[in-house]
């Protein structure tokens, strides 16, 4: 019930704000549980599956997913997702730890350069692409890039998945916010069968996180319209800093 009760209460943050999931759940049940960190990581990523697929469909439903350059990068990023878990699974606890936590602070460096700094040269640099040979290589290349950093590490890769979509690909905001979800679903889906393969993924446990995880998302959901933008900005940056500050002390 403990553990319900906390992600309850994390689900609530979460609908919120709508970042820093995977990252803020490997802290709470590692630090707040003592959960084993190899364990947590593969329990966040299978408990994405089911939060980006509703996410996905909401999305598709209007018209904010590139359905063609999500499923690419999504199942590109599938397979780094599989070989990052099969990786991270040899790495010794005290080494994924802080190696968890570092790519938590760098994804909050990156959320907020994205929405405080949105002037910044680099957030504005567009590639031409085309639909060739180029196109393809590089949509391999970051798919599996960031499956592969998502698998390793348990997190969702949202920030480096949407700047490779501004940036490299050219996406508009919204269809970047939509297909973001589409490319995470299959690489959360594969990155946690790597876990379970290993032996990193507990079901009890993974009902425990979604049981109160999804009550607490779709209740704090309802007051993000609510919120001044400068308190969600805020929290969007807070939440995984916060997260991964927690894990590099807590060692």
């Amino acid at each position: 019930m403990a553990m319900i009760a906390a992600m309850l209460a994390l689900g609530l943050l979460l609908g919120f704000v709508g970042a820093g999931g995977a990252g803020l759940m490997i802290t709470v049940m590692t630090v707040g549980f003592d959960v084993p960190v190899h364990t947590a990581l593969g329990t966040a990523l299978a408990s994405m599956v089911f939060t980006t697929l509703s996410g996905s469909v909401s999305h598709f439903r209007e018209g904010n997913v590139r359905r063609r350059l999500g499923l690419a990068l999504g199942l590109c990023g599938a397979l780094g997702a599989f070989a990052g878990a099969r990786v991270s699974a040899t790495v010794p606890p005290a080494a994924l730890t802080p190696i968890t936590a570092a790519v938590m602070l760098l994804s909050a460096l990156l959320i907020y350069l994205r929405v405080f700094h949105p002037d910044l040269p680099l957030l504005h640099h567009r590639c031409n692409l085309g639909r060739g040979a180029r196109f393809w290589g590089l949509t391999a290349c970051t798919g599996v890039g960031n499956g592969f950093l998502s698998g390793a590490c348990g997190v969702g890769a949202t920030p480096f998945i949407q700047l490779t979509l501004l940036i490299v690909f050219d996406v508009p905001l919204y269809q970047t916010v939509g297909t973001t979800m589409l490319v995470i679903l299959p690489i959360a889906a594969l990155g946690s069968l790597g876990f379970l393969s290993t032996g990193h993924l507990d079901p009890l446990l993974l009902a425990q996180v979604l049981a109160g995880q999804t009550v607490g998302a779709y209740i704090g959901a309802k007051g993000t319209r609510l919120a001044p933008p400068w308190l969600l900005k805020g929290a969007m940056v807070t939440l995984p800093a916060l997260g991964g500050a927690i894990l590099l002390l807590a060692r």
